[in-house]
């Protein structure tokens, strides 16, 4: 069956759609349409209507277009993805096989549930029912089923607040529930009183539309008084609507009388406890549970004195209808007055119609600060003959939403359905956690209930008002302790008034099995995951693949062999899409063309491009990273083992190693627009007021625009609201900058999820950072998901255009430019202003006064012998901007640039300083498209100056050069400012198959002083141009230009036939040896982010030629060569990067970072070799050695360190053989081993323990890690963790005193200490009291004292997380 995804995977309150029969027209058809009129059913529920559809081929085409339909109208957490046969035997696959007039089951899996259709079929309508939260039993006897409904809207019973003899019964028609405001409106008119709110009858809110709908059948009406208890019984007055099994037609008073005697009533007789207290002054309310249905909340109050009262006993009677035989009751109370808890020792019931007594023990408190902390209770009811069903505490598991602000601080609601009732509606109030629903949090409550069989609904729902103070539930889970059954229920939708649909309460499904439930949600994450990163894919995107597993990117060398170590700018990095289909893709080397990412026989390798075996299916995880799966053979994966090596993809790896990261190179181009994703829906957005939240939709509320400073240094711009910048200033974080150095980050890239983080230049160490309610502000980098950004772009953008790269320290200067940019009329061919160097040479060659803002010039143009009636434009430069293009016309453009006539024109050249050239052309149209251009004469209007520009030109495609265009510089005392320069261009199309095209060409060069406009390359000097493998030379004719930066190609092609691959761009100016090399190697047009440009810039290669290495590598003064040998186990190297620190008798040399297990060093027996510098450190004496404790398999078995001296060939020989592992040895990961020399006793090794005195002040532990640095006369220790506590198992904790120990070097006399902790936020600092320091010399035991007594906390006290600490003298001398 067709896997087309479903059109939405919300779950969504049941509703019945009727099927409409389609009027057909008479047509002449040799085959007559038929119709099927078919009933659909959901599996497994029997209180879900059928879903009547009429199927014809003009309604549905294909058999996927119906099951699309369906999923909007059956209610499915996944859609309906199967149909089948009433029992569930046969599925259906294609619309030829449903058959007219049956009825068949919706499911989203294989796995259906039989329905008992005769029961369904009588279901009444949910809108007909008097309460939407019933009792009934979804497999009760088919006898108790309504036989009668009336065909309506549904009732609802309206009573006045404190007095429950004032009621009315509404129709929730469509006229009078169109919003809630209204609905309170129409209740003022029907109750003759102002109704402002409304209430559920057992005194809880009812705060909207969706609440009204699912009340128990009646709401109590108020003004502005608060609730005010009262017998409001629904039953008394709905009883004929509510019983099922009763036929609505008229009866006789007295059939109707007879009908009463039916109903059922019931004396109750309530003990409360005499234990202290047991009393309460809450309202209490009973709800019975029959076989045929039950009660509503039914109060229960009276008008001699206080009730419940310590050890009294009250009784009442109730009249509750037929409910059939009763099996269990739910009491409670609404936790209202001055002592609502309540002790109930027993309950009494006795059916007056029958003379049924039931007693109940009870012995329990319903109270908020008692037990449980429940206020109702449910009892089974014992009958003879029937079993009694057990009681039952479900473990309810709540799943908050990991999207910004999903948690919520409202009250939480919910009632379980199952075969035998429900549980009523209840709050869930206490968790295992310290705080209820907070974002990406499960919590765990405990739900007493009468057990209710299987469970097959639940409806969830909270009071919390207005936008923003909603709710995103990811799922629940309910388990079932006595059948040990657990039901998964799966929402991943808004409860929110500002989100979503507006709904605030939620009926939710039962999934078929808890097992594939989470198979499905998985599958829906990596379909959400694939919407938001599948743009990455597309064709034309240049990727970077990182690994995982190794730390490094995958590569691909010209021998065709891959691995997975590479650096992120190593050129065999890159791999070009050159092919895309869904998820399907070809990974072609940007370097090697030939070769594409390929898998052969498991193990990936490089193959020749456009291969079956080369195309790979991208599968996205959840977690954001890819697999790489082979198209051709499913399950074969790319795969690398921890070295980078290319593993077989049938070995069983670890999942790492499977895992890829995949960047997008060029993402911050200047101009580009892109997204900053916060989560798979939320992105970075400005709101009205200037603040910043990570809430905003995927949409163009949320796009910025890049200003790129410099390299890796941005502005983010307000794509809705221009001129309004991202920006950290006086410790917040909004986007109301303008364009200053406030507004300047620095992009950090985060390699293991493709994230990046934005760092304020102005505040070093400080990101933009998100609350866990979404609103922006600056943070410390500490590696958590709030400061990571996942960049999607929507609009391609260039490297910075001419003269606009700034520094930091430039940008007011910028912004100026920006405006100025602006206000610029559009022109796709305009530059940006030129360089203040080109403006100070032309202001050097001109001395006329600034022209004024928005300048009137006269245009007189001269025209030679040959006229033209194509479209002539002119583009004035001046060295602040550029105006163009002006089209020169007028209402008779027929008598326009005759031969030998002079036209004038006025137009606006607006700011653009002094003028030094101007281009004017035609677009070749017209049956005269040849022109003879003579003159062009630009006079000022007001100052009357005059600019001549020479021309003598012919402009036809025909003659010379072919060019229509021509560039004219401004003349003065008869030598042009600037020469006329006439480029010889050189176009290399690329030696690939198909990569020539006939379609036109066009280039635009750019230079120091401006650009040279987009001209047409007509001739060449090859008779066809643009064929494989063929240099193509064109001359462009053009005001010097100054030094070339770029080039600006664009093919305008028809086809993909017609698509070119150009290889580079070759530009010489005459008599120069020099050339300037503009790369291309990429087809035109391509696509990027689902848009195809037809046009792209390339960039000037800077050839730099180094000198021939010597042979011998030189040697400097104080350089050694140190060899450090890694142990022989299987498991001995180590992914962390190894430091060493080397101490002299003049100073230390500090850390010398060897390198990282990750580019294949310290692997196990090996040696690596390094040269260090260890000048002016005089002699060594000790040295110190470690790692980070980073990458996957940190633990490093050292065996010896070799220091050779490259100058005096002195050698020493350190021999280690330990673990430098947390998990290993004393859990040190730094090691201190004294230089061995000749005739001199080394240096002992010494054992430092280290007591630390955590203080008894509130919130004085910490969770942070600590790190201590020992300093005496022979140095220091260096900074060690405090990681391995020999006393507790918990460190720091309040009042404890920890005792740790390092080893190292000796000290000599201990001076001071530094300790610190890595924690930050609040909660996070520490109160240490002290540290004593305790160590064997060789003078005996030796103990010191540094004495503290302060906070480490950057919320206390003075804001430090690290301390120095002296030693305590006085001790020292006792």
């Amino acid at each position: 069956m067709s896997a087309t995804p479903p059109t939405s995977f919300s779950t969504i309150q049941p509703t019945i759609s009727e099927g409409q029969i389609p009027s057909f027209r008479h047509v002449s058809v040799t085959q007559p349409v038929v119709a099927k009129r078919i009933s659909f059913y959901k599996s497994g529920d029997p209180q879900f209507g059928s879903v009547r559809v009429v199927v014809n081929p003009r309604s549905f085409k294909t058999f996927d277009s119906l099951l699309d339909n369906l999923s909007r109208k059956v209610p499915l957490p996944f859609g309906v993805r199967n149909i089948s046969t009433p029992r569930g035997r046969h599925s259906i696959t294609s619309l030829e096989e449903l058959e007219d007039g049956e009825s068949y089951l919706c499911s989203y899996g294989k796995k259906v549930q039989p329905v008992d259709l005769d029961k369904a079929r009588r279901r009444p309508k949910p809108w007909l029912s008097s309460r939407a939260l019933t009792a009934h039993a979804p497999h009760r006897p088919a006898a108790t089923a309504a036989s009668g409904m009336l065909r309506g809207p549904r009732r609802l019973m309206v009573f006045r607040n404190g007095d429950p003899r004032t009621r009315r019964t509404i129709l929730l028609s469509k006229r009078v529930t169109q919003s809630f405001e209204g609905f309170l409106q129409h209740l003022t008119a029907v109750m003759q009183f102002s109704v402002t709110k409304l209430y559920a009858t057992d005194g809880r809110k009812v705060p909207s539309l969706q609440a009204v709908i699912l009340s128990s059948g009646a709401v109590v009406a108020a003004g502005r008084e608060p609730f005010k208890p009262g017998n409001y019984d629904v039953q008394k007055y709905l009883l004929p609507a509510k019983l099922p099994g009763i036929s609505h037609r008229v009866h006789r008073k007295g059939n109707a009388k007879s009908e009463s005697k039916k109903g059922g009533n019931w004396k109750i007789s309530i003990i409360t406890s005499d234990l202290p207290n047991a009393g309460t002054s809450s309202q209490i309310y009973i709800v019975m549970y029959g076989k045929h249905r039950s009660s509503a909340p039914i109060y229960l109050y009276g008008t001699d004195g206080d009730r419940f009262q310590n050890g009294y006993e009250d009784t009442f009677t109730i009249r509750v209808g037929n409910i059939g035989t009763l099996f269990k009751i739910r009491i409670g109370h609404t936790n209202s007055g001055l002592s609502p808890s309540w002790h109930c020792k027993e309950i009494k019931l006795q059916n007056m119609n029958s003379g049924e007594e039931f007693h109940i023990p009870v012995q329990r408190w319903l109270a908020r600060d008692q037990e449980d902390e429940e206020i109702c209770r449910e009892f089974p009811v014992l009958n003879k003959g029937q079993s009694i069903l057990p009681v039952t505490v479900y473990e309810v598991c709540v799943a908050t939403g990991e999207l910004w602000n999903a948690g919520t601080l409202a009250h939480v609601y919910i009632c379980m359905y199952g075969e035998k009732g429900d549980t009523g509606s209840r709050q869930l109030f206490r968790s295992t956690s310290s705080c209820n629903f907070l974002r990406g949090q499960t919590d765990i409550f405990f739900l007493e209930a009468v057990h209710l069989g299987d469970i097959y609904k639940l409806v969830i729902g909270h009071d919390g008002l207005r936008p923003g103070n909603g709710w995103f539930l990811e799922d629940v889970v309910v388990k079932d302790p006595t059948t040990r059954c657990e039901y998964t229920f799966f929402c991943h939708r808004w409860l929110d008034q500002g989100e979503d649909d507006g709904t605030i309460v939620r009926e939710l499904y039962a999934g078929d099995h808890s097992i594939d439930s989470a198979r499905q949600k998985l599958d829906y994450k990596r379909k959400e995951t694939w919407a938001t990163e599948k743009w990455k894919l597309m064709k034309g995107n240049t990727l970077q693949f990182y690994s995982r597993q190794t730390g490094g990117f995958v590569r691909l060398h010209p021998d065709g062999s891959v691995d997975a170590v590479g650096e992120e700018a190593d050129k065999y990095g890159l791999f070009d899409v050159t092919f895309n289909k869904g998820n399907i893709c070809i990974f072609q080397s940007h370097e090697v063309k030939h070769l594409s990412l390929g898998l052969d026989n498991g193990f990936v390798t490089g193959m020749a491009s456009g291969g079956a075996a080369t195309k790979l299916r991208v599968l996205y995880q959840p977690n954001r990273c890819a697999l790489l799966e082979s198209a051709r053979v499913p399950g074969h994966t790319v795969i690398f083992d921890h070295h980078g090596i290319a593993g077989d993809s049938a070995a069983g790896y670890a999942d790492f190693s499977k895992e890829f990261v995949i960047f997008v190179k060029g993402v911050f181009l200047n101009t580009a627009v892109i997204l900053l994703a916060t989560s798979l829906c939320q992105a970075l957005c400005l709101h009205p007021d200037g603040s910043c939240s990570g809430l905003g939709n995927h949409s163009e509320k949320s796009y910025w625009r890049v200003h790129k400073i410099s390299s890796g240094i941005c502005m983010f711009e307000s794509v809705t609201s221009t001129q309004m910048y991202l920006r950290i200033k006086d410790g917040q974080c909004d986007g109301t900058g303008t364009g200053d150095v406030d507004c300047h980050f620095k992009i950090k890239k985060n390699l293991e999820n493709a994230s990046v983080s934005l760092e304020s230049t102005r505040n070093p160490g400080m990101f933009v950072g998100l609350q866990s309610d979404g609103r922006a502000r600056p943070v410390i980098y500490t590696k958590d998901e709030n400061v990571y950004f996942y960049p999607r772009v929507i609009q391609s953008g260039r490297e910075n255009p001419m003269g606009m790269s700034a520094t930091p320290s430039q940008g007011e200067e910028k912004t100026c430019e920006l405006k100025k940019q602006r206000e610029m009329p559009p022109a796709p061919e305009a530059v940006a202003p030129l360089l203040s160097s080109a403006r100070e040479e032309i202001r050097r060659s001109q001395s006329s006064e600034s022209l004024l803002p928005e300048d009137e010039w006269k245009v007189l143009v001269l025209t030679g012998n040959t006229g033209t009636q194509a479209n002539v434009t002119l583009w004035v430069y001046g060295d602040e901007g550029v105006t163009g293009p002006i089209s020169l016309s007028k209402d008779s453009p027929e008598q326009l640039f005759l031969p030998r006539q002079e036209d004038e024109f006025q137009v606006e050249v607006g700011s653009i300083g002094k003028i030094y050239k101007i281009r004017i052309g035609h677009d070749g149209t017209s049956e005269q498209p040849e022109w003879s251009l003579q003159k062009v004469t630009m006079q000022h209007m007001r100052s009357k100056k005059i600019l001549d520009f020479a021309a003598n030109a012919w402009l036809s495609r025909i003659q010379t050069d072919g060019d229509i265009v021509c560039e004219l510089p401004v003349v003065k005392e008869g030598q042009a400012i600037f020469p006329l320069v006439k480029y010889q261009v050189d176009v290399y199309t690329g030696p690939l198959k198909q990569s020539e095209t006939e379609s036109e060409v066009l280039l635009c060069l750019f230079g120091d002083r401006g650009d040279s406009g987009l001209r047409l390359l007509h001739k060449s000097n090859m008779p066809v141009k643009f064929q494989r493998g063929q240099i193509d030379r064109f001359q462009v004719a053009a005001v010097s230009l100054g030094k070339l930066q770029k080039v600006l190609l664009r093919c305008e092609a028809r086809d993909e036939s017609q698509y070119w691959y150009c290889e580079k761009v070759v530009v010489r100016e005459p008599h120069s040896a020099t050339e300037s090399i503009f790369t291309c190697q990429r087809w035109l047009p391509f696509m990027s982010q689902g848009i195809i440009h037809s046009e792209i810039e390339l960039y000037l290669q800077e050839m730099q030629i180094n000198n021939e290495p010597t042979v011998q590598e030189e040697t400097n003064e104080g350089d050694w060569k140190v060899t450090v040998v890694t142990g022989d186990f299987e498991n001995a190297g180590t992914t962390a990067t190894v430091s060493i620190y080397v101490y002299g008798e003049m100073r230390c040399s500090g850390p010398i970072i060897l390198g990282s297990g990750k580019h294949q060093l310290f692997n196990p027996n090996s040696a690596d070799i390094f040269k260090i510098s260890l000048k002016d450190l005089g002699e060594i004496y000790k040295i110190c050695i470690g790692h980070d404790n980073g990458g996957k398999d940190p633990s490093w078995y050292l065996e010896e360190i070799r220091l050779e001296s490259m100058d005096s060939h002195e050698l020493f020989c350190l021999s280690v053989d330990a673990w430098i592992a947390e998990n290993d040895d004393d859990g040190d990961t730094w090691k201190e081993v004294p230089i061995m020399r000749a005739k001199r006793q080394p240096l002992p090794v010494v054992a430092y323990e280290i007591y630390t005195y955590t203080g008894t002040k509130p919130g004085a532990g910490t969770e942070s890690n600590v790190f201590i640095n020992l300093i005496g006369t022979r140095g220091d220790s260096g900074r060690r963790r405090l990681h391995q506590s020999k006393n507790n198992k918990v460190k720091f904790l309040r009042g404890q005193v920890d005792i740790f120990s390092i080893k190292a070097v000796s000290l000599g006399k201990l001076k001071k200490v530094l300790i610190s902790h890595d924690g930050t936020g609040p909660g996070n600092g520490w109160f240490l009291e002290c540290v004593v320091v305790k160590f064997e010399e060789e003078d005996g035991s030796q103990e010191v004292l540094f004495p503290c007594d302060r906070w480490l906390d950057e919320y206390q006290d003075d804001g430090q997380t690290e301390r120095e600490l002296l030693a305590d003298l006085a001790m020292m001398q006792d």
